[in-house]
């Protein structure tokens, strides 16, 4: 009896070691949650603060990944809004202060002093796999909080992007709706069980038509939005990893290219595109942490020519 009760101690002093240990070096048990919204699709839960594998990730009350802020933007500040999907969030393997706007907001502190504003917030409205038309979504719920410019940042998928639909709310693994009741049991879930395809998916995934139209006509709309409220947009993309070098983007790639570029010269939105940046860079792969999220060093070529943007604009270039 005391042989088997010796190793039931042992058995669940282990588990609460292993749940303990997950808890405080992984950050398991505690992931960002998502909310389901009929026009945006998702948005990242309001008021979450977490840590995960070791980077901070603060989420503010309107779903931003910045601290807290006011709709209306006080009159002795500069104000950023930036729009994107996860290359801009920088997702939970990417601290806070190596996000994009983090690196933009340090970057162009030292400059304010020659401004007439006293304070510089950039805010940053994104979320995994959102395209322009759950970024339109956003805006035309929350506005685009008074910012003097807005930069939507995307990647070449996104010209592609789908509709927007809360269908993976609380069914894959990525987008939680809750949090799980122990460390151990996000770890099984996510590693080790096989997600299950997800009713509806399919056809929202197989959406018809122009999509490349369809995402160029929200860019269109976002940059009314911005115009209404007296606010600059600058439209910048990052390319993938394979579109680096050779042989470069693929034919539908180009084609799409070209037709951004087409429109953004028609409807003169100033439009940055990362792909001669980033082929100019010695190690390309360096800047990236998969095929199309940037690593920390990619992030600060994106947040670096943004500052160049934002200066021309500032010089009246």
């Amino acid at each position: 009896m005391k042989v088997a009760l010796i190793v039931v101690a042992v058995i669940v002093g282990l588990v609460l070691l292993t749940e303990v240990g997950l808890r405080i070096l992984f950050g398991f048990g505690n992931p960002l949650i998502y909310i389901a919204d009929e026009q945006i699709g998702y948005l990242l839960a309001p008021n979450q603060k977490v840590r995960r594998f070791g980077n901070r990730i603060t989420i503010n009350q309107y779903s931003m990944r910045s601290p807290e802020v006011t709709t209306s933007r006080p009159q002795t500040t500069l104000r950023l809004l930036l729009l994107g999907d996860s290359v801009a969030n920088g997702g939970w393997w990417t601290d806070q202060n190596e996000t994009i706007s983090a690196m933009l907001q340090q970057q162009l502190q030292p400059s304010l002093n020659q401004t007439e504003f006293e304070q510089l917030e950039v805010l940053n409205a994104s979320a995994n796999s959102w395209s322009p038309r759950n970024e339109l979504a956003y805006l035309r719920r929350f506005s685009s909080f008074e910012a003097q410019v807005v930069i939507l940042l995307i990647n070449t998928d996104d010209l592609f992007g789908t509709a927007p639909t809360s269908l993976p709310v609380g069914r894959d693994r990525n987008y939680p709706d809750h949090k799980p009741p122990f460390a151990l049991s996000e770890l099984v879930n996510r590693y080790l069980i096989k997600q299950q395809p997800i009713p509806g998916m399919d056809e929202v995934m197989s959406e018809g038509g122009d999509r490349v139209g369809f995402n160029l006509e929200a860019i269109q709309q976002i940059n009314e939005l911005v115009s209404q409220s007296n606010g600059r947009l600058i439209l910048a993309m990052t390319p993938l990893l394979r579109e680096i070098g050779t042989p470069g983007s693929r034919d539908y790639e180009i084609k799409a290219r070209q037709r951004l570029k087409d429109f953004t010269e028609e409807t003169q939105i100033l439009y940055l595109d990362f792909l001669p940046i980033f082929n100019n860079v010695e190690s390309p792969k360096a800047l990236y942490r998969d095929h199309i999220h940037l690593s920390p060093q990619g992030n600060q070529v994106v947040s670096e020519n943004l500052l160049k943007v934002l200066q021309d604009i500032q010089a009246g270039k």
